[in-house]
């Protein structure tokens, strides 16, 4: 029996990685394109896996207190078009300084990061650390 729900709690699980998502997300929703809610906090995910990018309808995605300490695999999310919520904190990308910038900056739709709100502010400075960002990658690569 399938459940007729658009949203999946995996919390407190120990999941290692994404891997077999999408399988598990077949097995439980009657109708799994329309995932919308994904809770995956509190494994042990390392990585965020581009399998997420497959979740078209993932309007919130809880990450929080898993061991992600890549950032710019944040960027990955930006191909969910609904996305409008999402924690990371309590994983080790948290320690970042850009951290909060990098994640709206690669994810404008954003209302809330980290079950708090975006600010007008908070995009206007995203998108100023964003173009000084890739400033600062071109010169790089203008200079090897």
């Amino acid at each position: 029996m399938k459940y007729p729900s658009c949203s999946l709690r995996l919390n407190n699980n120990n999941i290692l990685d994404l891997h077999d998502l999408q399988k598990t997300v077949n097995y439980f929703l009657a109708e799994p394109s329309q995932l919308a809610w994904l809770d995956l906090s509190f494994n042990s995910i390392s990585h965020i896996d581009k399998v997420l990018c497959e979740l078209r309808e993932l309007r919130v995605l809880y990450l929080h207190g898993n061991s992600i300490f890549i950032l710019s695999e944040v960027d990955r999310l930006g191909a969910l078009p609904h996305l409008h919520s999402i924690t990371l904190h309590g994983n080790l990308i948290e320690t970042n300084k850009a951290y909060r910038n990098r994640g709206i900056s690669a994810l404008p739709q954003l209302k809330t990061m980290d079950f708090s709100a975006v600010t007008r502010q908070e995009r206007v400075m995203a998108e100023i650390w964003h173009q000084s960002n890739s400033r600062i990658r071109s010169n790089k690569l203008l200079k090897s």
